[in-house]
């Protein structure tokens, strides 16, 4: 597969963003592609030839993105290869997945600042605030996405 240079810029872009939020690289690029791509469906020899990634490294990153529901892949009768795609129908569920786990954090946060010295009263100070920001954002991200959910 040929890629323009401005796919290639995309991808790399992409790459670097995501391994910001600790993303392996290999991974981020590999589902850069998917987004940039010509076809929605690639094989695994595709995928490892165009970003010149080494068998462990494909497999790897293809695996770790099926496992967080980023990428699936589909058989065609008669045909033994495995072709992968992004999974473009749940992004708002993953979405709220990850705010929930974000709100599962805030509880715990909530636990420590209970147990917390009380001598400590600029610290504590600061923690409650990041839980009342915390919470503000999630019940705001719920009510968007419903929003969001109506509208379809």
């Amino acid at each position: 597969m040929v890629l323009t240079e401005k796919q290639k810029e995309l991808i790399e872009r992409f790459g670097v963003l995501n391994e910001k939020y600790g993303l392996p690289p290999a991974e981020c690029r590999v589902w850069g592609l998917f987004l940039v791509a010509d076809k929605v469906e690639l094989t695994f020899e595709e995928i490892m030839e165009t970003l010149h990634l080494s068998k462990g490294g494909t497999s790897t990153a293809l695996n770790r993105l099926m496992m967080t529901n980023h990428v699936e892949y589909i058989t065609k009768l008669g045909d033994k290869k495995r072709y992968f795609r992004c999974k473009m129908n749940n992004w708002t569920s993953m979405t709220k997945d990850n705010f929930e786990k974000f709100d599962e954090l805030n509880s715990i946060l909530k636990e420590i600042l209970e147990v917390r010295d009380p001598k400590t009263q600029t610290f504590n100070h600061d923690l409650k605030q990041v839980t009342e920001f915390l919470d503000f954002i999630y019940k705001e991200l719920m009510i968007a996405i419903k929003k969001w959910e109506d509208k379809k």
